[in-house]
């Protein structure tokens, strides 16, 4: 009912836009009929445009006043919370502003697989085990976290995945501070960030994070391909179908929360190294985008061009995940008082961070050659320190050089004595092989008896010990 709601409202808006600003004065282009009332009908978006305090209604705020209409002519609409009606509405109108104002996908219409969630605004309340939802009632659910006392429950999202119902509260308290903000004057030490497939992360202090390739290892890809078998071949329509397609599902969404369970304790580990995080600002949808075509002009046949190579790779670019592990990564720094820089990824992987030359020429898979100063380096440990470089030189960081301090001083001189090997440099540590009581590096022990050329064998007076 709510994604019949959801797609009627969008289609009442598409039309709403083509009657307005398209047709004109017309009704419709074919028939150029001037509109009137007695001859067509705008939709409810709209309707009245203006309040009662003589402002003008904005359209999602148009649609939800012709929500009590909607009731009268649907009337099994009542058995919905108004708040969710409402709610829904304003989830049409995000994707709206998501698609004016960020320059994402136009909202489509839902269909099955696409719309699993609603959200309660108000009048949901929980005790202990059992959560009441307006027009549903009480039900029993497994409280994994507690609210805390004095908190305000301000909207509650029901989710439905392969494997049941999922509710998740948002809760606010006035009285708890916002997250400390650093601000850029005080970041002392950066660490630079390059996403990668054959490590999930290249650090720019020469470490690096590993990818486990989740649904892109060879076992994975076995056993999807086995259940996506077992789908295709069970009739369309049938309860058989429905269960392997379940299974297919709850085995896709094992591999989903397995990579999200990872990518919380790589952001963890990324934001306790410095102060400020620089990554690069990748545009990820037109990274895995489809190959032009490419046609014979004599014949009009398609020639090879590189898809099916490109496709491999487009997978693991989604199995990687690099969006969602950049999200997480500015929710830990924001949660510990820290920030994320991003920076413009061209040419991080052909610029040279000793002599700053840039030439494509200079990476050559994942080995990096500088043909300008021979700089010889991992490609992508390389771009993990342009990207270092580019975010101090951006936004003007001081950041505080580190001295090493494991190293111990040098032993002070008296006068008139000699240096030596001993007293200048440190006494090396004796190795200890394990479970033996050899001290000394070498096949010799204390139990080793050393014998000269004319000892003989059987006259030693220890070969019975020995």
């Amino acid at each position: 009912m709510l994604r019949a709601n959801y797609n009627w409202s969008l289609a009442d808006r598409i039309d709403s836009y083509y009657q307005r600003y398209i047709c004109g004065d017309y009704c419709d282009l074919r028939t150029k009929v001037i509109i009137t009332p007695l001859t067509c009908s705008l939709g409810g978006a709209t309707g009245n445009p203006w309040s009662n305090k003589g402002k003008k209604k904005s359209p999602v705020n148009i649609q939800i006043t012709e929500l009590p209409l909607l009731k009268k002519a649907r009337p099994w609409y009542d058995e919905i919370d108004s708040t969710v009606l409402q709610q829904n509405l304003r989830r049409l109108d995000n994707a709206y502003n998501n698609f004016f104002q960020q320059n994402r996908r136009f909202p489509k219409f839902k269909n099955r697989s696409t719309f699993r969630s609603f959200t309660y605004a108000t009048g949901v309340k929980i005790k202990g085990n059992k959560i009441y939802l307006p027009k549903l009632g009480w039900t029993k659910f497994y409280n994994s976290r507690p609210i805390p006392d004095g908190f305000k429950i301000k909207s509650v999202t029901v989710r439905k995945k392969s494997n049941g119902y999922y509710v998740s509260v948002r809760i606010e308290h006035k009285s708890v501070p916002d997250f400390p903000l650093k601000n850029i004057e005080e970041v002392k030490t950066v660490i630079g960030l390059d996403m990668g497939l054959g490590k999930l992360v290249y650090c720019s202090d020469s470490s690096a994070i590993d990818n486990p390739r989740f649904a892109t290892n060879k076992t994975t890809k076995r056993l999807q391909k086995i259940r996506q078998r077992r789908v295709s071949r069970k009739k369309k329509g049938s309860n058989n179908r429905r269960k392997s397609q379940q299974k297919l599902s709850g085995f896709q969404y094992r591999i989903a929360i397995k990579r999200e369970a990872y990518q919380w304790q790589t952001a963890k580990k990324i934001v306790q190294k410095s102060d400020a995080i620089a990554i690069e600002d990748l545009q990820i949808s037109n990274m895995i985008k489809g190959c032009k075509p490419k046609y014979d002009e004599n014949t009009g046949r398609f020639l090879k061009n590189g898809q099916s190579a490109k496709r491999a790779l487009n997978r693991l670019i989604a199995d990687a995940s690099w969006y969602s592990l950049t999200q997480k990564i500015e929710y830990m720094a924001a949660k510990s008082g820290k920030i994320v820089l991003r920076v413009n990824p061209r040419h991080t992987s052909q610029e040279c961070s000793v002599c700053h030359h840039i030439d494509p020429d200079n990476r050559k898979g994942e080995k990096f050659f500088c043909t300008n100063c021979g700089h010889v380096d991992d490609a992508n440990f390389q771009a993990s320190i342009n990207i270092k470089n580019k975010a101090i030189n951006h936004y003007s960081l001081n950041i505080v050089k580190k001295v090493r301090r494991d190293l111990p001083e040098p032993k002070q001189l008296t006068l008139f004595q000699t240096p030596t090997s001993e007293l200048t440099e440190n006494k090396r540590r004796k190795h200890y092989a394990r479970k033996s009581k050899r001290d000394v590096p070498g096949n010799l022990s204390e139990y080793t008896l050393q014998l000269s050329l004319f000892n003989q064998e059987n006259n030693h007076p220890d070969r019975d010990s020995l």
